[in-house]
């Protein structure tokens, strides 16, 4: 099943500045032609020393090259106002910033930020000592007080020889916020709670009984409902994968750890989704020093707690969403756990299908109710399902005239 994006058809103007991070601004283009996006670009004379117009040119496929001068197409900041739909700046250097913020437009950006009142998203990319001065915070405050959102950069390294922030955010942090900026935000003031990726029970200081959970799942329902409005929090479990854009980001080893988490974050919550995969097992004994070869070792298990059997005994609980991966059509196991903890809804899934196991860019579900329904849904992109997931909780959303309740 083709990935479904909103970024299709959708006409964007990415801005190239200056930095030494521009040849980044080829993947980036790239990654939004792949979700088939109308993709124009546009250069300052200065980005001109880091990376070619070709380059741009054969990685957004438009009919016309990238722009770079401001005398080069007469009107184009006017033209490309009211072509485009979103506006991004990777990267965006002070500079440039600076003259976003005090209204100069002396070249093709500035004077087309000037033309344009639509969305615009920067990637600042730039010396610690330039991010972090006070002329510069207060030119980025202005910006964002007129509603330019900012991608925060990351913190490493530096072409300069240095290491602090700086360093322009990484694409899927951009793309993130470019999908964001076309989904609609049914979720606004809504806090949910996502848990994803495995627990490690620890057998000795190098060795831990753990699963094959990879995360995707949970981060793609994270940041999905983030980039529907929702106030997120994510607990995970150690995965290898970027965090999405949430609002807080909790990171724990063991299945203990898990459910103190959630139980502390749970009451506050108006949604909980349960996509982590917590082991079931952990060591009765587990020894403070390396287990070495030559021991005699008896390895003997007792169960975990229950996160979501707890969550359902809390005097105020969210809408709460669980997990079922069994081996086989196993469906009387998933309803049997959606009644005794009390869940609102499960996720079924055969993680012995094509397209449905662990570390999987896909995924094929049964969704089940308290109506006792399921809806079994195909083989699709675990970020589209997620989409989907977050559609059939809002559509048992129950609502009266003075609030919304889930």
């Amino acid at each position: 099943m083709p990935k479904r994006s909103p970024l299709k058809n959708k006409r964007l103007l990415v801005g190239v500045t200056g930095s030494v991070a521009a040849y980044k601004a080829v993947e980036l283009v790239r990654r939004l032609k792949d979700e088939e996006a109308d993709v124009r670009v546009m250069m300052t004379s200065a980005s001109l020393n880091f990376i070619t117009p070709l380059s741009l040119e054969l990685a957004s496929g438009a009919a016309k090259k990238p722009l770079t001068g401001l005398w080069e197409e007469p009107l184009a900041h006017v033209n490309l106002a009211s072509w485009a739909e979103l506006f991004i700046i990777a990267p965006a250097t002070a500079n440039t910033l600076g003259k976003l913020a005090n209204g100069i437009a002396d070249d093709l950006i500035s004077a087309f930020f000037l033309a344009w009142h639509g969305g615009t998203i920067i990637a600042p990319a730039m010396n610690p000592g330039m991010y972090t001065h006070k002329t510069f915070g207060k030119n980025l405050e202005f910006l964002r007080s007129l509603g330019v959102t900012e991608i925060e950069p990351e913190t490493g390294a530096l072409a300069c020889g240095v290491e602090g922030v700086g360093r322009m955010a990484g694409i899927e942090r951009i793309m993130d916020a470019a999908r964001s900026a076309f989904t609609p935000k049914d979720l606004e003031g809504q806090s949910v709670l996502v848990t994803a990726g495995p627990t490690r029970e620890p057998l000795d200081p190098v060795r831990f009984i753990s699963n094959r959970s990879s995360g995707k799942m949970g981060f793609a329902l994270a940041r999905a409902a983030a980039s529907r409005g929702a106030a997120v929090t994510l607990v995970t479990g150690p995965t290898a994968l970027t965090p999405p854009p949430v609002e807080k980001l909790i990171r724990v080893e063991t299945t203990s750890e898990m459910k103190d988490s959630v139980l502390k974050e749970a009451p506050s919550s108006r949604i909980l989704i349960m996509a982590a995969a917590p082991s079931d097992f952990t060591p009765e004994v587990s020894s403070a020093r390396k287990i070495v070869k030559s021991d005699t070792y008896d390895l003997r298990l007792k169960a975990t707690h229950d996160i979501l059997l707890e969550v359902s005994r809390l005097n105020r609980r969210p809408f709460t969403v669980g997990f079922a991966a069994e081996t086989g059509r196993l469906f009387e196991r998933a309803q049997e756990k959606l009644e005794k903890k009390d869940l609102d809804m499960i996720i079924f899934n055969d993680v012995t299908k094509a397209g449905a196991g662990f570390d999987c860019d896909t995924n094929q579900v049964s969704i089940f109710g308290r109506d006792d329904r399921r809806e079994d849904v195909p083989v699709m992109e675990k970020e589209d399902l997620a989409h989907l997931i977050l559609d059939r909780i809002l559509a048992l959303a129950v609502r009266d005239k003075d609030k919304e309740t889930f």
